[in-house]
């Protein structure tokens, strides 16, 4: 398999999460003594990457300083999609895409830790001609999230909106995109991808799903912040 770029979403604002930690971005939040997204960079080693794109904004210095004590430890180079103001998700992710340069892309959200198989992703992605595939968690009894309903197919037909749900899927926080698309075209400079890419593209069945059972964490909220501070040290890497 090709190596691939890969774009983390570290341009948030952390509002939720400014009480427990208040003088970083959450992707520098620290977990069992080291930032979050050193988790994410160390769980990316397994994989034929060729570049990590950050897309940065709210308190950057901290994040690049980070990656430039820290980049001869990895095997990919990295750049940096700077928001001098918030553009959303949708607008963090097209101006990171210009730092792009294979023809697919793995996007994760700078907050969310979701142990898939990254090339079994990809090979799903380009096995299912769509121009999105997202990586879906299964899950019962929650409300924090929206489900996500697939076709016999594994496409996706329908964004949910959040409200309790026996059981289901979520949106996991890690997608692969076609680099060349015309999807965002036309849009504002600061918009969600949720709303304007997901939710409209899924209506066109060109969203595909991938649904994987592996350990998943959102820090976005004190109390799942807590919970990785008591559940990280056990995490282990193993080569795939």
């Amino acid at each position: 398999m090709n190596k691939i770029d890969v774009i983390i979403l570290a341009g948030g604002l952390g509002t939720r999460l400014r009480s427990v930690v208040s003088e970083l971005p959450k992707c520098m939040a620290p977990v069992c003594g080291k930032p979050f997204i050193s988790y994410l960079l160390d769980y990316l080693k397994q994989y034929e990457i060729n570049k990590v794109i950050l897309s940065v904004g709210y308190l950057r210095d901290s994040i690049i300083q980070f990656i430039d004590n820290q980049k001869e430890s990895y095997d990919f180079s990295f750049d940096f999609a700077v928001e001098e103001t918030p553009l959303g998700t949708g607008g963090g992710i097209k101006l990171a895409l210009t730092k792009a340069s294979t023809d697919n892309v793995v996007i994760l959200n700078g907050d969310t830790f979701f142990d898939i198989d990254v090339n079994a992703l990809i090979m799903n992605h380009l096995n299912s001609k769509k121009d999105i595939t997202i990586a879906l968690k299964p899950m019962s009894d929650f409300e924090r999230y929206g489900n996500v309903r697939l076709d016999e197919n594994g496409q996706i037909v329908e964004f949910q909106e959040k409200q309790f749900c026996k059981k289901g899927q979520i949106n996991g926080g890690v997608y692969v995109l076609k680099r060349e698309n015309r999807m965002m075209d036309g849009l504002q400079e600061r918009f969600s991808f949720e709303t304007e890419v997901l939710q409209k593209q899924s209506k066109a069945l060109n969203v595909n799903g991938f649904v994987c059972d592996g350990y998943f964490i959102d820090i976005g909220i004190p109390e799942d912040y807590e919970r990785a501070n008591k559940e990280f040290d056990k995490l282990r890497f193993e080569d795939r």
